[in-house]
């Protein structure tokens, strides 16, 4: 008896060694560990004015010219463009601007309306013979910080007419770049169903004519994500989205800017569509170790009465 147990604790020691220091150490000395700050874009200054939301619509609608390639379907005004022409004229489909108050961080909304490739982290790959698409906002006469202030307290407003859904933050945040085959998602939007194969061939030629404006605008087509939560740590894709330089130096993907609450949301459509087995699976696992408990027991038992007889 006490030898089994010495044997048990050698093979438990050393499983334990090699799950929680070899193999974190590995992972460690493969992929570098990147700070992770909670989405708190520390590099971007604080709002110094108190937005009003009244004169902020005015802007958006106006001055501001927001509306020129965003739709805000909250106030009830369809995009100008369909997707397909939107990628065409501008290399990717410009975001509805309904959910951002809601999703993005209001330090990055007031820097990404000043000086969009800045907020963005894009600035190595736009400069002024290849300007960004998103035109900044120089201000409509006042107080150019005010301005903004109001700007982004009308999104905000805007925004919390009605709960944000996981897929909608996906949308908004990464579907129109990344497409999602698992959850027929594509660069154009969910794809429909068609009655007719001619017209399914024809909207597949659409979206394969889509891609290649984003390959060439991103350098390379944003891959996949049906399987990315997955695929990758979760440390690596909150260090990824908060911030793409750290993760993969020099890459096109801009920093989305989302809150903390924003990003939750899209890892929860993402784990809805990359993994919708998980919630069976956690539920069944303390069952599944019940079940080698009374199993251990029992075989121990039997072991005991067995071996009884000889000893």
């Amino acid at each position: 008896m006490n030898k089994e147990l010495k044997i048990l604790a050698v093979v438990v020691f050393f499983t334990l060694v090699t799950y929680w220091g070899v193999e974190p150490f590995a992972h460690s000395q493969m992929h570098k560990h990147v700070e992770f700050n909670n989405f708190a874009y520390k590099d971007l200054p604080a709002l110094k004015a108190k937005g009003d939301p009244a004169k902020g619509k005015e802007l958006v609608m106006g001055a501001g010219a927001c509306t020129g390639c965003h739709g805000i379907k909250a106030e009830g005004m369809a995009s100008p463009m369909d997707a397909a022409t939107a990628i065409a004229s501008y290399g990717v489909n410009p975001p509805d601007l309904s959910h951002v108050g809601a999703l993005l961080d209001e330090k990055f909304l007031a820097a990404l309306i000043k000086n969009p490739a800045h907020a963005l982290k894009v600035e190595h790959k736009f400069n002024d013979k290849h300007p960004y698409p998103m035109t900044a906002f120089f201000g409509a006469g006042g107080d150019i910080d005010q301005e903004v202030a109001d700007m982004v307290a009308y999104l905000k407003q805007i925004a919390s007419k009605e709960e944000v859904t996981p897929k909608a933050a996906y949308e908004m945040a990464c579907g129109r770049c990344h497409a999602m085959r698992y959850d027929k998602w594509t660069q154009l939007g969910e794809t429909p169903k068609f009655k007719y194969e001619k017209d399914e061939v024809a909207y597949k030629a659409k979206v394969l004519d889509a891609q290649d404006k984003v390959k060439a605008y991103m350098g390379k087509l944003p891959p996949d994500l049906s399987i990315i939560i997955r695929a990758r740590s979760e440390e690596f894709l909150k260090t990824f989205v908060e911030d793409p330089q750290s993760q993969l130096p020099g890459t096109a993907m801009p920093r989305v800017g989302l809150t903390a609450e924003g990003y939750e949301k899209v890892e929860k459509h993402l784990e809805e569509v990359g993994d919708p087995s998980k919630p069976a699976r956690e539920s069944l696992g303390w069952k599944v170790i019940l079940y080698f408990v009374i199993f251990s027991i029992l075989a121990y038992l039997w072991k005991q009465k067995i071996w009884s007889k000889l000893h």
